[in-house]
């Protein structure tokens, strides 16, 4: 399908101006230009030209909120001044697979405050002996080259959409965390330290207490017995002896 057809079929009787993202690729390109895209698409944040058969990057609109721009799988070797002309805002930029050779093809890219990511997979460039540092020399505000930081870290999911300073607040975040949970585990020894000496102060208290209380119940015991024997409830050791007596004469009459 060429890119024409491609297009009208993305956008789907929707206006340009409400289309923020258009992927177009492995489309066919009639001249290696790019076909049908204008300043209309006002609002486009992404746009991918992905092995369209491009060699020519000449008829690209200007589009101030344009973010993520990819054209991997082409036949670029350069022109890439009209990118920093027209799309000022390019945070992401993929040119994997196209005929870049030398350093100074990209640099025009330098113009490009706001681009973050770069990618140049398979393209020739990549051969030279001190590629990576040249580029990093060469953008400054590069945060990831390949996918790949200047300390050849791996980007995130995000392709490195968080910039460094956000990057180093969530290590902030992250050691602050640690300290917190050194803090709880510390707090938490300290509760359970304070409970054990509770537990034996009670186990003391008790066992003292239960002597205490043992010996408090025999007292109460013999009261009691004394009580019992005071109260006239049971007979008396002298009227036990007379009915004795008097029980013996009865069989003595008998």
């Amino acid at each position: 399908m060429d890119l024409k057809k491609m297009l009208l079929r993305e956008l789907d009787q929707r206006s340009p101006k409400d289309v923020k993202e258009l992927i177009l690729d492995n489309s066919q390109t009639s001249d290696g230009r790019i076909e049908g895209i204008t300043e209309e698409f006002c609002n486009l944040e992404t746009l991918s030209l992905i092995n369209v058969q491009l060699t020519t990057l000449a008829d690209i609109p200007r589009l101030e909120k344009l973010k993520k721009l990819g054209l991997s799988d082409n036949r670029i070797s350069g022109g890439l001044e009209v990118l920093a002309e027209r799309l000022k805002n390019l945070t992401h930029l993929h040119l994997s697979g196209n005929k870049f050779k030398d350093i100074s093809t990209l640099e025009p890219l330098k113009n490009l405050p706001e681009l973050k990511s770069l990618d140049l997979f398979n393209c020739e460039v990549t051969n030279l002996a001190d590629y990576r540092e040249s580029i990093f020399k060469l953008l400054p505000n590069l945060t990831y080259l390949d996918g790949l930081d200047i300390d050849n870290c791996e980007a995130s999911d995000s392709e490195g959409e968080v910039d460094g300073a956000e990057d180093d607040d969530e290590g902030c975040d992250s050691e602050d965390f640690e300290d917190e949970e050194e803090e709880d585990e510390e707090d938490i020894v300290a509760i359970e330290d304070d409970d054990e000496d509770d537990d034996s102060g009670d186990d003391e208290d008790g066992h003292v207490n239960g002597d205490v209380d043992s010996d408090e119940d025999v007292d109460d015991e013999e009261d009691d017995e004394d009580e019992d024997a005071d109260d006239g409830s049971s007979p008396a050791k002298g009227e036990k002896r007379k009915r004795d007596h008097e029980d013996e004469d009865d069989k003595d009459d008998d």
